[in-house]
């Protein structure tokens, strides 16, 4: 498959995600859920439907420090649906040892902010995921930058190599974990 058609196949895998600003992800190549939870010594925690989709309405306990995390092919994917943790630095810093991740926040203020972590580090901020190439991007960067302009969330799951087959990892996470 080329990466034209890579492009259009996770582009209609997402589904149409997001619908709303607000939101974090991050796509991290080369680890698992249960890798992620063991990494951050997180609890893992029941979160309802209902509460992910409507927390502003009924906020829970806990619910700036949830995350929903999946396995997809290739790595997996963090999110939270309320807020800007599921790109946290440190966090991300932890589980990127040997692996990269691209994060984003979907800044309802100021629009999309993403990052990139590779070997437990920072080593991109302040960067416009599916805001079209930089200048200074080399040429793989670049070629995703122009595929995937206007589509911040399937860029993130390009750059660190991740393929999920749905949206199930944005929408339904498999676990929600809070850090300690």
């Amino acid at each position: 498959m080329g990466v034209a058609e890579e492009r259009d196949r996770l582009v209609a895998a997402l589904g149409g995600f997001p619908q709303h600003d607000g939101f974090s992800v991050a796509c991290i190549a080369g680890i698992d859920a249960e890798t992620v939870v063991r990494l951050l010594e997180a609890e893992l925690v029941e979160v309802t439907d209902e509460q992910a989709e409507y927390w502003w309405e009924n906020p829970f306990d806990g619910y700036e420090d949830t995350i929903g995390v999946t396995t997809v092919p290739g790595g997996c994917v963090l999110v939270q649906p309320w807020g800007y943790d599921a790109r946290n630095s440190k966090m991300l810093d932890r589980l990127t040892v040997g692996a990269v991740a691209y994060a984003m926040y979907a800044n309802p203020k100021s629009g999309d902010q993403g990052q990139i972590h590779r070997d437990g580090e920072v080593v991109g901020w302040d960067l416009h995921p599916g805001g079209g190439p930089y200048e200074d991007d080399d040429d793989a960067t670049a070629l995703l930058a122009e595929l995937y302009s206007g589509e911040p969330v399937a860029f993130c799951c390009a750059y660190a190599g991740l393929r999920p087959t749905d949206n199930r990892a944005f929408k339904t996470p498999d676990l929600w974990l809070r850090r300690s």
